[in-house]
């Protein structure tokens, strides 16, 4: 599943090139901790392959930096507050048609990522196994409006809507889709693991 819309795609794995070249990590080291093979991690640099949150988050986690740096080319700089007004954030795509909007990508040394993500109803996953994405940490999501099926691990299933939250493991598979014929929207706050915090 992209993350990263395939216009800003090579600039992204250009940036994780250049940091993995600059620490003296070698491909095989930066396969290792985002859980991918030597071919897939190298394919995912070159900007040939998709590039997941999960990858991008992982790289990031290995690289030292934010994964807003890696992004966006510019490193957080707000220590105390930030404000960020509706409708403003940072856009990042996913090609399972998921809108993210981050909600706090200027704010340094954050325990956690925010974003206000839309989930569309599409009637052909109402038959389909849902996708599961796994990605260490915690994650915290408040359904803000629709209603939406959360699978977790096998065949774990609960229907949610506005004012319910989720709060699991998200190292475990988890994944989710809008149902009743209507479109959904949640705040995820996906928790970094104790040691990824920089």
């Amino acid at each position: 599943m992209e993350f990263v819309d395939v216009d800003n795609r090579y600039e992204v794995a250009n940036r994780i090139r250049s940091l993995r070249e600059d620490n003296d990590f070698s491909i095989e080291e930066m396969a290792e901790a985002t859980g991918r093979s030597a071919q897939e991690y190298a394919a995912r640099e070159s900007g040939t392959m998709d590039l997941t949150f999960t990858f991008v988050y992982k790289c990031a986690n290995k690289l030292g930096v934010d994964v807003v740096e890696l992004l966006t080319g510019e490193s957080p700089r707000l220590r105390r507050y930030e404000v960020v007004r509706a409708g403003e954030g940072l856009p990042l795509e996913r090609n399972t048609d998921f809108h993210y909007l981050h909600k706090a990508p200027h704010f340094r040394n954050r325990l956690g990522e925010t974003f206000l993500v839309d989930v569309p109803y599409q009637r052909e996953s109402q038959h389909e196994p849902i996708h599961l994405s796994f990605h260490e940490g915690q994650e915290m999501d408040y359904v803000l409006k629709g209603r939406l099926r959360f699978r977790f691990e096998g065949d774990r299933f609960e229907e949610v809507g506005p004012g319910d939250t989720l709060y699991y493991d998200s190292g475990r598979g988890h994944g989710m889709i809008a149902i009743d014929g209507e479109d959904a929207q949640i705040l995820a706050v996906v928790f970094k693991p104790k040691d990824e915090i920089i």
